[in-house]
């Protein structure tokens, strides 16, 4: 009996130790290239070539982020991207909520081919989507604007964002907004005040989605807008690429600032993150 339960004991012991082990190894694979790229955004373009390559620059130097921050032009493609990304998910957000409650708290002829449409958009890959758009957005005159870029992302992010909210509010039980209605209460009522309240896990979940999505967005974004003042974060590096020099600290400098918000985002919210994903995956 004692020698079972110390070779139990061992057993755990090295399955914990295995499991540390493995633990280490995914956060070196999933961060040394964001430490590498903030290594190199913080030396010349002449030391980036250098051979053999060093983690750890000769001369540390702050030029790519002086010659970004002091750019109104490249100062202009963070704000781009910061007001295209918070309008889209500000809409997707409100539209997928109430879209999320119909195919949550309603039963109607439709439904299932409804919710298929909305499941099968998600098959279609959005190259094969950017000529319909582009002539779309020709014909209406919204090429080369903030609104062609929102429209896009929108129909891009939305169907997903439904099913996520979908899937989480089909967690909670319905008697949570029915009672609303027992009392005298609508169906808006019972939405956003019970309903969105409690489902704010979801909501950050889908949120952060969304706007990670239009952030991170480049095909369309250089196929759309043709303006450099409309540009966003993705496009304005890719600007950097010069026909003489690539100026690749700079790249690499924006890179890093451009991944801050996303960061940021994440470390704030991180609890109702992983508590939507987690609750919008559970079937009832």
């Amino acid at each position: 009996m004692l020698i079972n339960k110390k070779s139990l004991k061992n057993t755990r012991t090295l399955n914990k130790i295995l499991v540390y082990i493995g633990l280490i190894l995914s956060v070196l694979f999933a961060g040394f290239p964001i430490v590498w790229m903030i290594s190199m955004s913080l030396r010349n373009n002449v030391e980036i070539f250098s051979l053999p390559p060093k983690f750890i620059p000769n001369i540390f130097t702050l030029s790519a982020y002086k010659n970004i921050l002091s750019d109104p032009m490249k100062l202009r493609y963070f704000g781009n991207s910061y007001y295209v990304a918070s309008v889209v998910t500000l809409l997707s957000l409100s539209i997928s909520i109430m879209a999320a409650y119909g195919f949550s708290r309603f039963e109607y002829k439709g439904k299932k081919i409804l919710n298929l449409f909305v499941i099968s958009t998600q098959t279609i890959p959005a190259i094969t989507l950017m000529i319909p758009y582009f002539g779309m957005l020709v014909t209406a005159k919204l090429y080369d604007s903030y609104l062609a870029l929102i429209l896009t992302y929108l129909a891009k992010t939305l169907p997903f964002s439904i099913l996520m909210m979908t899937g989480y509010l089909n967690t909670l039980p319905k008697s949570l907004d029915e009672s609303v209605l027992i009392d005298g209460g609508s169906r808006f009522l019972s939405l956003w005040k019970i309903l969105v309240p409690i489902s704010l896990p979801g909501i950050v979940a889908t949120g952060l989605y969304t706007f990670l999505l239009s952030w991170n967005e480049y095909l369309f974004a250089l196929t759309l807008i043709k303006s450099p003042k409309l540009a966003t974060v993705p496009v304005g590096i890719s600007m950097l690429m010069g026909q003489q020099s690539y100026e690749w600290n700079q790249m690499l400098a924006m890179s890093v600032l451009g991944s801050i918000p996303i960061a940021i985002l994440f470390l704030f919210f991180q609890k109702y993150f992983l508590a939507g994903m987690a609750s919008g995956s559970v079937k009832e």
